[in-house]
């Protein structure tokens, strides 16, 4: 239709090992939170590009209670804080608080966390990317109808790439980590 306007193209993200160091232990407080190298100036080139960055992270350790509400409001707010004084944006962060045996819809390698998303904000999900660390969010990315995923190897990418190489499956793109990422999907558009 002439004159309409087109959404932002969306980039979904996980957190912990994409965004952040991720920890066996989980990010339970503020002092555990640490950006990786680089994943600053990524989500700041992503929104120069026009892209909308949003988090969906199965984050269990609140319903095991090794986390407590207020703590993850609070390395929320210093994440989108910390992008914004960079440059960039967080559009929205979809968590799962739910423990694996709790067969929720929420919890990827499950969409429920990217169709929330389409819901809240109106997103063509087949024409956004999804990056990860792991199997379940690649897998969770097929699941939804994303249109490309990303896996990066920081976090747990390095074994979620044998993992998924096993079950057959085989991500759009690897890349060494969120900057390798950004650089994939710039010149993806660009072509």
């Amino acid at each position: 239709m002439a004159g309409s306007i087109q959404p932002p193209p969306v980039v979904f993200l996980d957190r912990d090992g994409v965004i952040n160091r991720d920890s066996p232990g989980y990010i339970k407080s503020l002092a555990e939170f640490e950006f990786l190298p680089g994943s600053l100036e990524a989500l700041r080139r992503l929104a120069e590009h026009g892209f909308e960055a949003i988090i969906v992270t199965n984050q269990s350790a609140l319903g095991r209670g090794w986390l407590r509400a207020e703590a993850l409001a609070a390395i929320h707010r210093r994440l989108c804080d910390d992008v914004l004084h960079h440059g960039g944006r967080i559009r929205d962060i979809l968590v799962c608080p739910h423990r694996p045996d709790e067969n929720c819809a929420c919890r990827k390698p499950r969409p429920g966390l990217i169709m929330e998303a389409r819901r809240r904000h109106g997103i063509d999900v087949a024409a956004a990317v999804m990056i990860g660390d792991s199997g379940k969010d690649i897998e969770c990315a097929l699941n939804a109808g994303v249109g490309a995923s990303v896996l990066v190897r920081t976090g747990n990418g390095r074994q979620a790439e044998a993992e998924l190489r096993r079950k057959g499956i085989v991500p759009d793109g690897i890349a060494a980590d969120l900057p390798a990422a950004v650089d994939w999907i710039l010149h993806r558009r660009r072509s």
